[in-house]
């Protein structure tokens, strides 16, 4: 069975909210239900562990916090300073579960088919260590020095936006996180700590669709996405 683990223990302090991010509201709920709720219609996912901002874990105990639904299997730890931190905390915490789905709390438009389908690209490659959600880069994009001065034009039919879910053997994972906290600083996303032990990382193509929020426009967006959808979904034929 999977294990998943939600990292939310970020300030939030671009949004301007006052609040962590993780419980700022987005379509009358907090920003971590979304994540919560999705990951709970995938059949695979067993337990489901939370890293909060620091004062907002309970260790070992049901989730508890102002406009989150308590449910059953999904606990709370204390996050860390760093990303890849409360992900080591985390998976410390998680009850047994082979493979690891990681997610970012501050991608709320995530649905349970693409967390199902890069579950089913890490399980379908035995060579693989991990697998990730990414969407294929678009725009052009170029390459410049310190002055601005453009160095070159990079192929982006090779390029792709890494998003979350990222689903790790848990063995492989383990020992990626096994690094000075210094090198877990500096890791923008768990797979590239994958891929510095030479693990092997496959991406699986999603929607652009699943942004991360960061600022106020990021809400604002990820606000007319969520209406869309659930105006798609009241028009289809019951």
């Amino acid at each position: 069975m999977t294990v998943a683990l939600i990292v939310a223990a970020g300030s939030g302090e671009r949004l301007g909210a006052g609040r962590p991010k993780a419980l700022v509201e987005l379509g009358g709920r907090p920003l971590l239900q979304w994540s919560i709720d999705a990951l709970r219609e995938v059949a695979s996912i067993e337990h489901i562990v939370v890293a909060l901002p620091a004062g907002l874990g309970a260790p070992a105990g049901a989730i508890a916090l102002e406009g989150l639904t308590a449910v059953e299997g999904v606990i709370a730890v204390e996050g860390g300073a760093v990303r890849s931190d409360s992900v080591r905390r985390a998976l410390a915490a998680a009850p047994e579960g082979d493979p690891v789905l990681v997610h970012d709390a501050a991608r709320p438009l995530l649905t349970p088919q693409i967390a199902e389908r890069v579950i089913a690209a890490l399980v379908g490659d035995s060579n693989a260590s991990a697998a990730i959600a990414a969407a294929p880069i678009t725009d052009t994009v170029k390459r410049a020095d310190a002055a601005g001065v453009v160095q070159g034009t990079l192929d982006r039919s090779e390029l792709w936006a890494v998003q979350t879910p990222q689903v790790f053997r848990r063995a492989a994972l383990v020992r990626a996180l096994e690094v000075h906290v210094d090198e877990l600083a500096q890791a923008t996303d768990d797979a590239s700590l994958i891929e510095r032990q030479g693990g092997r990382v496959i991406v699986v193509p999603t929607s652009a669709e699943n942004l991360k929020v960061t600022t106020t426009h990021d809400l604002r967006l990820a606000e007319l996405l969520l209406a869309a959808r659930s105006r798609g979904a009241s028009e289809r034929p019951s």
